[in-house]
């Protein structure tokens, strides 16, 4: 089974390189991935202690990070190998001082993995939630390197709890430790013999505890925010942004509006503030402007996000009309309510907070208007539906702390 695997994926990888001359993203994990090799062979020595840890893409580097923070503080002198699968993490992370050493994960084949193994030598592997490649397994397994999967979540619906899913299990069995998001993974592990399995819950939520801790002070927001109600929409698709924009140019309520896009190619922004009848000023256009004069400011960068909502007293976190809901525990934080688009099946803690009424999903424009102005005119509703999302996150979070205390004796 290992080999058809491989060929497959050895298949696949000839076709992705093909479909790369056609499509930005794909040229990226195509190009990305030539010269792996290369940085490992001139950034790991053989002296080096290395912790290796292995994200999909930007999330599940959020939710890596606390476990990253927490393992640089507590072993200084080991080297931090960070690799991500997706160009939409790589790209924006490729930078990051959470690590020494950042790569895209070279394509899952037999040679690969052992080439890649053999160059980095980890010391620790962590695979963070969802992020199993039987190839790197095997090998980890075959070099008794400790590897342990983290924030990890499981469903009926996955192939391991299928009687067809033999490969995908052996694959599972390579892992020394399971750390779970909740009871009913740790539940389903068990029905295949796992028992090597802790309930640590989400790192996310000490991720954005984090957060709130620092400091957010921005001053264009200062300047643009002034004492107005703001309504911070985050993460933003078109179809998200369809019902913003009507919403702001018909409301005649005296509050401001930050638009942060999830796409922030010119084009498109310049398409979306051509649609807006309201004095609205880009981030990029920012410089002497009178920002208390503008009634929409839309973030034409990167990297803001957590901080501008820090300001918000309502938020709206996109996706959830599109093509899958973003981080809304980074507004949750905050203590302010968070609205949201219908599809949020598979996030837990988005179906929880939406039980307890902290995140409201809609289903179309009139439903958004409708909780937007009664949010803005009950305070004490509004106030009281946000502390509903910041005591959800404090109740969860110390998930790093259980981790590091299992993960230390291995290093």
């Amino acid at each position: 089974m290992r080999f058809i695997y491989s060929s497959l994926l050895q298949l696949s990888w000839l076709f992705i390189k093909l479909a790369a001359l056609f499509n930005d993203k794909l040229k990226l994990f195509v190009r990305g991935r030539r010269h792996v090799f290369d940085i490992l062979q001139n950034s790991i020595t053989a002296e080096d202690h290395v912790i290796w840890m292995h994200v999909a893409s930007l999330g599940e580097y959020e939710q890596g990070l606390p476990l990253l923070e927490a393992l640089r503080a507590e072993h200084p002198n080991h080297k931090i190998l960070l690799t991500f699968f997706s160009p939409s993490g790589y790209e924006v992370k490729k930078n990051t001082p959470a690590a020494d050493v950042v790569v895209y994960l070279p394509m899952d084949t037999i040679s690969n993995s052992r080439r890649f193994l053999t160059l980095a030598h980890p010391s620790l592997c962590i695979f963070i939630k969802y992020e199993i490649w039987p190839n790197f397994l095997y090998e980890l397994g075959k070099r008794n390197i400790p590897t342990f999967l983290v924030s990890a979540r499981f469903s009926q619906k996955q192939s391991y709890f299928k009687w067809y899913g033999g490969f995908m299990r052996r694959a599972l069995r390579t892992f020394n430790h399971f750390f779970v998001q909740d009871v009913i993974s740790k539940e389903l592990l068990e029905t295949r013999g796992f028992k090597n399995v802790t309930v640590s819950g989400d790192t996310r939520f000490d991720r954005v505890y984090e957060i709130l801790l620092r400091d957010n002070k921005l001053d264009f927001m200062e300047a643009f925010a002034t004492d107005s109600l703001c309504m911070v929409a985050g993460s933003t698709w078109p179809e998200d942004e369809a019902i913003l924009v009507d919403f702001i140019n018909t409301s005649p309520l005296a509050m401001k509006f930050v638009i942060a896009p999830h796409n922030i190619k010119d084009a498109h922004i310049h398409k979306l503030k051509g649609a807006l009848s309201k004095k609205t000023i880009c981030f990029s256009e920012v410089g002497n402007a009178p920002l208390a004069e503008a009634d929409v400011l839309i973030v034409d960068t990167i990297g803001l996000l957590t901080k501008i909502y820090a300001y918000a007293n309502l938020a709206y976190v996109g996706g959830g009309f599109a093509t899958g809901l973003h981080n809304t525990l980074e507004p949750a934080v905050f203590g302010v309510p968070v609205l949201i688009g219908p599809n949020y099946e598979g996030f837990k803690e988005v179906a929880d907070l939406v039980t307890k009424g902290g995140v409201i999903p809609i289903e179309d424009g009139e439903e958004f208007s409708a909780m937007v102005e009664r949010l803005v005119a009950g305070k004490s509703f509004r106030e009281r539906t946000g502390a509903l999302n910041s005591a959800y996150v404090q109740t969860h979070k110390g998930a790093t702390h259980k981790i590091i205390r299992q993960l230390n004796p291995f290093l």
